[in-house]
């Protein structure tokens, strides 16, 4: 049994106060770290700042799909997820685009911004994972939450290795491999949510389909 009080194979779709004041928290947290990871990161000039500003971007728009639709269809949380998915895949497209262009760019990011800002965004993703993690088994939009949240944790130590990296090499090339594994993370977690997003339309036509038809 999961934490958020469901069992057996009922997942659990957000309809709880509690879950609804954490996603409010933790979308105050990310719109305020997208504006300062995105202006750190032009700054120093880091592919990896930017590529997680996005991050906390995507996160925002993410949080606040879920809390419109909690309560809603399953159809409709199932679409939402959908296209979450599909922006989370096209925000690894994006990062990933960038990355192979700033190859052919000269110049070493600030590792010192990098390592500040990087450990910053790790606190506040942390503190979001905790607070996600009893609700982390929940239905695709649910669950869509807790993936982003987890990609965040993780990227922000990558960006963090990436800032010792270049101080020690020197070069760009740390920042931009990890700004390339961060898109590969992306595109992964939107395989993830698409597949059961996927499922769980295909489970509402099952039902509709299964209902008899009302004269």
């Amino acid at each position: 049994m999961s934490g958020c009080g469901c069992s057996g194979n009922v997942k659990f779709e957000g309809v709880s106060a509690s879950y609804k004041r954490v996603l409010v928290i933790i979308i105050a947290l990310n719109a305020t770290m997208f504006g300062v990871e995105m202006v750190a990161g032009m700054a120093a000039g880091s592919m990896a700042l930017k590529a997680d500003a996005l991050d906390f971007l995507g996160d925002t728009l993410t949080y606040g799909l879920s809390l419109w639709v909690i309560g809603r269809s399953l159809r409709l949380r199932a679409t939402v997820a959908v296209l979450k998915g599909v922006s989370l895949a096209l925000m690894g497209a994006g990062v990933l685009a960038a990355t192979v262009w700033r190859v052919f760019v000269l110049g070493v990011p600030d590792e010192m911004t990098m390592g500040v800002v990087g450990f910053l965004a790790l606190a506040v993703n942390v503190a979001c994972a905790l607070l996600l993690l009893r609700y982390r088994d929940g239905d695709a939009n649910v669950r869509s939450v807790w993936l982003c949240s987890r990609n965040d944790a993780i990227g922000n130590v990558a960006v963090i290795v990436a800032a010792l990296s270049v101080g020690v090499t020197a070069t760009a090339w740390p920042d931009l491999i990890v700004a390339a594994l961060m898109s590969a993370l992306f595109l992964q977690s939107s395989v993830k949510i698409l597949r059961q997003a996927a499922a769980e339309l295909r489970s509402t036509s099952q039902r509709a389909a299964a209902e008899p038809a009302s004269v």
